[in-house]
């Protein structure tokens, strides 16, 4: 269980920090939620305790790992044959476990299959995506500002 003032990942939604734990009336029933603020999205969520692990929650990375996670940035493009559907759907699934490695290799293939025979609409948007659950993480775990992430990423593509 989390406590009030950690950092965690909430898969698909970002990093946030947890504000507090609060206990709410659902439906006729009471339930734990944290209380997350995700600073990046300028918005708060509330998250089911009791959920915690079916939604990949935890705490988010280190700072003195994110270069190991930038050097996924450096692994070539390998091109698995698989139609845009395929693709999607097994980049989605790593977005979803909430690894920033899994993470990471998404955004690298995905940028680099868009520099060399460019992207679907659908993988257009979940590059977006996996970019701001990305940078989200890595700007609190490091402190830096969300502009010098996204400018250190551009570095590798």
């Amino acid at each position: 269980m989390f406590k009030c003032g950690d950092k965690i990942l909430y898969p698909m939604h970002g990093a946030g920090v947890v504000e507090t734990i609060e206990e709410k009336n659902v439906l006729g029933e009471n339930h734990k939620y944290y209380i997350v603020n995700l600073p990046t999205k300028n918005m708060k969520v509330m998250i089911p305790v009791d959920r915690s692990d079916a939604l990949h929650l935890r705490e988010i990375i280190d700072s003195k790992m994110i270069p190991d996670v930038f050097d996924v940035f450096t692994k070539d493009y390998v091109d698995r044959g698989l139609n845009w559907n395929k693709r999607y759907k097994m980049n989605l699934e790593k977005v979803k476990s909430g690894d920033i490695y899994e993470l990471a290799n998404v955004i690298n293939d995905l940028m680099q299959r868009d520099s060399k025979r460019g992207l679907s609409t659908g993988e257009r948007k979940m590059l977006n995506d996996s970019k701001h659950l990305f940078i989200s993480e890595v700007t609190l775990s490091t402190g830096k500002e969300k502009d010098e992430v996204e400018k250190l990423i551009k570095t590798y593509f």
